[in-house]
């Protein structure tokens, strides 16, 4: 099993972080801004390798936060959490004035993206062959694709409005980038980008809609490939390296596994409180039933998963269309995970229902879950409090009908291509 490194290095802050940058000697009122660089001064062969790792630092460090809330809005996660404002995610309502949802959610998600196009502006040596351009061009991928599948529209950079569809184009845009690059690199770092990029890809397909193309590069993916992103349990700096599932599992109890995922499933392991063993933390919040503690995620330095193939093979399932094809995998994963053989209804509605009850358990608090809900919804319908219905938790409003992210108020504010809009 090949694991993407994660890189140690902390050269980003907002977009990048420049070290070492002081204030001009001539003139007491004159400064430089130590959060912007200037690509004339960057020498590529000798900083093209830190700020691509860093580029991929700044997507491992915010995709455990965008699964946590993508988690409580899928209702993978009941929110065991105080703040109001994650709630929201809840009880699917979400305001543009969300303070959450700017500070949480969509500044790590545009900053991922936007240290992403520093590197592949450069002008890097050997482009066609070299590695950060690949490792720059995946991580801009997935950050992209998950904005295209966690928002209703977005932007990246200060750039126009886009629609998920636009969005959705610029993931594949580039993955294809990473995929041709890091096969004619062909190290072994670089081919598991390439590999994790065509996962990217069929992804980024199948949610537009492209179910010949998703089928075609999930079909390429080697059997067994997985790529996983690491995390390092770094006291210091845990909010920056550490998996911020088990930081909010752990050190906040925010993450309460929500009852249609406690099955007895080893894919959705956790811990209850007051159980055998018990919780080993306290919910924030009390939640109805009781804090269950997920322990898919065990520890600061646990591993997330990237890119696999077996996601290709949900992929490749899903857009077949086929009943027969669905059911072999859907049999295929119970037996696995020492589950029956589905007996339900094989009529393909049905069929794909249960397709998508596999791939709840097998990609749970992966950050995936919106995306299916937007892609069909009406196979998600039974894991989810129906819109109108009351929010689990008393003191709330009833459950919603959002299906997305809304643009948060303070970026239309600043952004003067979303100013008044």
């Amino acid at each position: 099993m090949h694991k993407i490194a994660r890189a140690v290095t902390r050269t980003t802050a907002g977009a990048l972080l420049v070290l070492g940058a002081t204030a001009c000697t001539s003139d007491f009122v004159s400064v430089t801004n130590p959060d912007l660089i200037d690509a004339s001064t960057v020498d590529p062969t000798a900083s093209g390798n830190t700020l691509a790792l860093s580029a991929q630092q700044n997507y491992v460090d915010m995709i455990g936060l965008l699964a946590m809330y993508g988690g409580w809005f899928s209702e993978e996660a009941n929110v065991s959490d105080t703040f109001p404002t994650r709630n929201e995610f809840g009880f699917r309502n979400i305001t543009p004035l969300n303070g959450s949802l700017n500070t949480d959610v969509w500044q790590p998600l545009s900053r991922a993206i936007a240290s992403a196009k520093l590197v592949l502006d450069l002008s890097l040596p050997e482009p066609q062959t070299n590695i950060s351009l690949a490792r720059a061009a995946t991580f801009r991928g997935f950050a992209i694709l998950q904005m295209a599948s966690d928002f209703c529209t977005g932007t990246f950079s200060g750039g126009p409005e886009l629609t998920t569809a636009q969005m959705l184009d610029s993931a594949i845009f580039w993955f294809d980038r990473a995929n041709t690059v890091g096969r004619a690199n062909g190290s072994a770092a670089a081919v598991e980008l390439a590999n994790a990029a065509l996962v990217g890809r069929a992804r980024a397909k199948l949610q537009k809609g492209d179910n010949s193309g998703a089928a075609a590069d999930a079909a390429l993916v080697p059997a067994g490939f997985v790529s996983n992103l690491r995390f390092t349990d770094d006291l210091a700096n845990r909010n920056r390296l550490s998996n911020d599932l088990w930081i909010f599992s752990f050190t906040r109890g925010s993450i309460s596994v929500a009852p249609w995922y406690r099955q007895g499933d080893p894919r959705v392991t956790y811990r209850v409180e007051g159980g055998t063993p018990p919780a080993t933390a306290a919910p924030q919040d009390a939640v109805p039933g009781g804090f269950h503690q997920q322990t898919k995620y065990p520890a600061f330095d646990s591993p997330m998963r990237l890119a696999s193939k077996l996601e290709a093979d949900y992929i490749a399932a899903e857009a077949s269309g086929n009943v027969q094809t669905q059911l072999a995998l859907i049999n295929a994963r119970r037996a696995a995970n020492g589950r029956p053989a589905y007996n339900g209804a094989t009529d393909a509605v049905s069929v794909k229902t249960e397709l998508f009850n596999q791939r709840a358990l097998e990609f749970y608090l992966e950050g995936k879950r919106v995306a299916d809900m937007r892609r069909s919804p009406a196979s998600v319908a039974g894991t989810i409090t129906a819109a109108g219905r009351p929010y689990f938790k008393p003191g709330y409003g009833n459950v919603g009908n959002d299906t997305c992210y809304p643009i948060p108020f303070v970026e239309r504010d600043n952004n003067e291509n979303l100013r008044g809009r």
